[in-house]
């Protein structure tokens, strides 16, 4: 059995996907996954005692992992988080639709990837989703497609509101482009089912925002925290409560957060904050603008950890960052303490350098 999760904070560490290095992961092409390597990883992540939030963008959703490599990433992972007594969040979405559909077509490709993470025993995480955002005409649209798949669901569900930074076809989400009245809808969506809503995970950047929602959740409704810029200070928290967590940056950092949680939960207030503030800097550099190609620096860092043999993604996403900003999360990556060999890592640094054509 894995170790709990902490013992104060519900956390989720978003999960990259290993690509097979020898398939044809092209741009456009179908996803070839190492599904030993990318469930290797998962398993990782739970002996530290985090939880895992799969088949999420920091996994390539709606950027190179197709429909059919997430369903089976899902089920995989769902009969890995039973092996060891994981805890397991799935993201479901639409994304295995294609151009203009109505209502009625989002609310099909919900309900069919709603159907595929309840049989993998997982928690459902619904996603914001592009084709709702095409098709929604207002707030009331959201309301109604929401409220049905909350319904649907045989569990309570993870709401997932994920800014236009991290994919810009989701701009006016809830039905507004106003972010007031944006949080006016996602409230009254929760107020009216907030006994099958477990929390709502928010990226947004925005810690303020982020707090003055918390706040106003029903009691019982968890805020996850998404702002991988500011998530010490939202998961330490306030006289008036803390955020828990669903984040990609904890991906690269899953060991040191480990351990930042654990002071956490004996009160070690200094030695949390100690652990955490130098991850910040290496978590603004790998979330840097534009921000959706965030998933490239954690892979590299992966790689650099020794969690995987190579640095090739699916889509050919390992070229959407620059050599510089590799380096620069190299460098900050080593001051964080999250790498736990720093000398492969600064091997695979030189390899990296040696084939980019510049003298290490």
């Amino acid at each position: 059995m894995t170790p709990p999760n902490s013992a104060s904070r519900v956390v989720f560490a978003a999960a990259h996907v290993v690509a097979d290095p020898l398939g044809e992961n092209a741009p456009g092409a179908p996803a070839v996954v190492d599904w030993d390597a990318t469930l290797a990883f998962r398993h990782h992540l739970w002996s530290l005692g985090l939880g895992v939030a799969d088949a999420m963008d920091t996994a390539q959703r709606g950027m190179g992992l197709d429909w059919a490599a997430t369903r089976e990433l899902i089920t995989r992972s769902g009969a890995a988080a039973r092996s060891c007594g994981g805890l397991l969040a799935c993201g479901v979405g639409t994304d295995q639709v294609s151009g203009p559909v109505g209502l009625g077509g989002v609310r099909a490709a919900y309900a069919e990837q709603l159907a595929v993470v309840e049989a993998a025993g997982a928690r459902p995480i619904l996603m914001a989703s592009r084709a709702l955002a095409a098709a929604a005409l207002g707030p009331d649209d959201y309301l109604r497609v929401y409220a049905d798949l909350i319904r649907q669901s045989s569990t309570p569900v993870i709401l997932h509101w994920l800014g236009d930074m991290f994919d810009p076809a989701l701009a006016g989400y809830w039905g507004s482009p106003d972010l007031d009245e944006a949080t006016e809808t996602v409230l009254t969506l929760i107020g009216e089912h907030h006994d099958r809503i477990d929390g709502i995970k928010v990226s947004l950047l925005d810690a303020d925002r982020e707090i003055a929602l918390r706040r106003a959740l029903p009691p019982g409704v968890r805020l996850y925290t998404g702002d991988d810029f500011h998530y010490p200070e939202l998961i330490r928290g306030d006289k008036h409560g803390h955020s828990d967590a669903l984040l990609g940056i904890f991906d690269p950092i899953a060991a040191v957060a480990a351990d930042a949680l654990r002071a956490l939960d004996h009160g070690d207030v200094g030695r949390y904050d100690a652990l955490m503030r130098p991850t910040v800097p290496l978590a603004r550099h790998l979330f840097a603008a534009p921000t959706y190609h965030y998933k490239t620096g954690i892979v590299f860092l992966a790689w650099l950890a020794g969690h995987q043999d190579h640095f090739t993604m699916v889509a050919g996403a390992q070229s959407a960052r620059s050599v510089p900003h590799l380096v620069r999360a190299y460098r900050l990556a080593d001051a964080a303490s999250v790498l736990p060999d720093p000398d492969l890592a600064a091997h695979r640094m030189r390899q990296l350098l040696a084939v980019a054509g510049v003298a290490a």
